[in-house]
């Protein structure tokens, strides 16, 4: 089967999941597929070609907003993100920084403003919506994907060794704050997203009636 750019950034993809980033090279991904390093490079001309590719493959992976409420297009378009996002966390840095941004990458951004447009929103409203709700995403991925623990059990554990650490009385605050809702059954930091993302939201649906 003849080799091809999709093969290629799909590949680069599951080898950055596995391995992180700084396992994506040449050698390495042709090794992956099967061929010489130097064969890649007629399709790919460098290496932020390759990452410009990979990030254009991520952004295949999300919901594009659609629908006639803007809010939940919205709030489906970001949902989609942060999943994918968790999928992909070697991405999250990646996502805004290309400046040879590929298909996919600009239909996204595309479908948002117009969904903003559709919605009534002046440009420089729709600007600092984008803006905005952008650097929320990409925010709270990140702190989601640095924390020092996964749900479940194990994020009981953490708290748990970290407020050992703690004189009797010393920080009142994250004391409560871990005993009474990090340490609680069920909790997930992610679920804070969905609320987030609401209020943002509500403030713009305000600041677009006023």
């Amino acid at each position: 089967m003849a080799l091809g750019r999709a093969q290629i950034f799909g590949v680069a993809v599951a080898l950055a999941d596995a391995h992180g980033l700084a396992a994506v090279t040449m050698r390495r991904l042709g090794a992956e597929l099967g061929v010489e390093a130097m064969s890649l490079y007629h399709h790919v001309a460098n290496k932020n070609a390759l990452l410009d590719g990979m990030v254009d493959a991520v952004f295949t992976e999300i919901a594009l907003p659609a629908g006639p409420d803007w809010r939940a297009a919205l709030t489906r378009r970001y949902g989609s993100a942060r999943e994918v996002l968790v999928r992909h966390p070697w991405s999250i840095g990646l996502m805004e920084s290309r400046s040879s941004p590929g298909p996919a990458t600009l239909r996204h951004h595309d479908a948002v403003l117009g969904c903003l447009f559709g919605a009534g929103f002046p440009v420089p409203l729709a600007a600092s919506a984008f803006a905005i709700l952008d650097s929320y995403l990409y925010g709270f991925a990140l702190q989601e994907a640095s924390l020092p623990f996964s749900p479940g059990a194990e994020t009981t554990a953490v708290a748990e060794s970290i407020m050992s650490s703690f004189a009797d009385g010393e920080f009142p605050h994250l004391t409560r704050l871990g005993r009474e809702h990090v340490m609680q059954p069920g909790y997930a930091f992610g679920a804070e997203f969905d609320l987030g993302l609401t209020m943002l939201l509500d403030g713009f649906e305000a600041a677009l009636g006023a």
